[in-house]
């Protein structure tokens, strides 16, 4: 299961890295991605009957929300690409900012649907969604910032 994980990492890095800012590209790729990740999810919960519905409802309802944060986290990772050889220190503040702020947002969500989870589909279900989730964003947050060069790594060029 761990090198599913680290293909999927890598062909989201992939999409991060080399967007464009067309919106339909984005979107094919959040497409793609969130059926190849609901695939690991199905592997991963196992559920039956009516917690197995209410599981999938919140997870859907989840991944739509996860995707608007992912096209800003493309967005934003445009604009420090493209701005990185002009970053004075009001840009470097404000991209900061704009990344903590989308940290916090994606971790927000998390809890958000654990909570959710929990209540329509037990405990367990819930606690393996956090685990999994975190994983993957884990994994997608160091496999970025592996290969993006540091704020003035390159001025030392």
């Amino acid at each position: 299961m761990k090198k599913l994980l680290l293909i999927i990492t890598f062909e989201m890095l992939g999409c991060f890295v080399f967007a464009q800012s067309n919106k339909e590209e984005v979107d094919l790729f959040q497409s793609v991605f969130g059926m190849e990740k609901k695939a690991v999810v199905a592997e991963f919960i196992k559920l039956e009957g009516p917690q197995k519905d209410a599981f999938w409802a919140a997870y859907d309802s989840y991944e739509a929300e996860r995707k608007a944060l992912g096209q800003k986290r493309i967005a934003l990772l445009n604009k420090y690409a493209n701005s990185y050889g002009t970053l004075d220190d009001a840009g470097t503040d404000e991209i900061v900012k704009e990344t903590i702020a989308l940290q916090t947002q994606t971790d927000k969500l998390i809890v958000d649907y654990y909570k959710k989870i929990k209540k329509g589909s037990g405990v367990k279900a819930a606690a393996q969604f956090y685990q999994l989730e975190g994983y993957i964003l884990s994994k997608i947050r160091a496999t970025i910032m592996e290969n993006i060069p540091l704020i003035g790594e390159m001025d030392k060029k």
